[in-house]
């Protein structure tokens, strides 16, 4: 049963794909160009700061909104508002987030067979610690995580590693600031995430995240029985680009020295 859900999540993914256009190609479709030009003229008009915001970043919002272009404006101006209040100096500083690099939690290494870069992060050492630092550690990864795109490419992978989790763990608040920060604010990003060594009290806290979730982001989800672990990890990412955590041959990373 798990294999056949497997199986039509993959087909539902290559469909999504083929429908919005193959996203390590920097062309757009003849459609997509046409509404990026429009949404661009309406939230310029609404904020001269989207001048400065690329056609690509537009569209990922506008796909994230099955290119409905006035919910995608609507999203976009409210990313722009966001950015200038939670990120006033541009960017996030290393040591505005020190307590949450402490714990080692995040990793960048290789990339995946489509080229996509490989995150990997270890839910069993985060801690519930200051609500608004954890919100800016995220920020910053995926600040990080998206300047070091491969060019032509706009998405990454993400192996959660759930190993040692623990209610101690169970931070919900912070797992829904996460999400939220993700899909409104860096939509489009996220290309699969893998979710490994899953114990079974883990489930409790998936149960309560889940439903805030959008449907899109559900689709790049899936969860890794123990055994088939590294043949999974294989079929999307070649061994000399795997972390050495699985097998593979690169060492991992911390996010802060990539």
């Amino acid at each position: 049963m798990e294999k056949e859900l497997r199986a039509k999540q993959e087909e539902e993914e290559e469909e999504e794909e083929q429908r919005l256009g193959n996203n390590n190609v920097m062309e757009m479709n003849e459609i997509e160009q046409s509404k990026v030009g429009i949404m661009r003229a309406l939230v310029e008009r609404e904020d001269p700061s989207a001048k400065d915001v690329d056609d690509l970043m537009i569209r990922r919002f506008l796909r994230a909104r099955d290119l409905d272009i006035e919910k995608a404006s609507n999203l976009f101006l409210k990313y722009l508002s966001w950015r200038r209040t939670f990120v006033p100096n541009g960017s996030v500083a290393a040591s505005e987030i020190s307590n949450e690099i402490a714990h080692n939690k995040l990793f960048m290494q290789g990339l995946d067979k489509k080229g996509r870069p490989i995150v990997v992060c270890f839910g069993g050492r985060h801690k519930q610690n200051n609500l608004e630092e954890f919100k800016r550690f995220v920020v910053y990864s995926l600040d990080k995580i998206c300047s070091r795109m491969p060019r032509g490419e706009e998405k990454f992978v993400c192996i959660g590693d759930l190993v040692g989790w623990g209610y101690s763990n169970s931070d919900i608040r912070g797992y829904l600031a996460a999400l939220s920060i993700l899909q409104d604010c860096f939509p489009e990003r996220l290309g699969k995430l893998i979710i490994v060594h899953v114990p079974y009290v883990f489930m409790t806290a998936w149960k309560m995240v889940y439903p805030f979730i959008d449907s899109k982001t559900k689709k790049k989800i899936i969860f890794v029985e123990n055994k088939k672990l590294k043949s999974t990890l294989l079929s999307d990412i070649d061994e000399s680009q795997l972390p050495d955590t699985y097998g593979g041959q690169l060492p991992l990373v911390p996010i802060q020295d990539t």
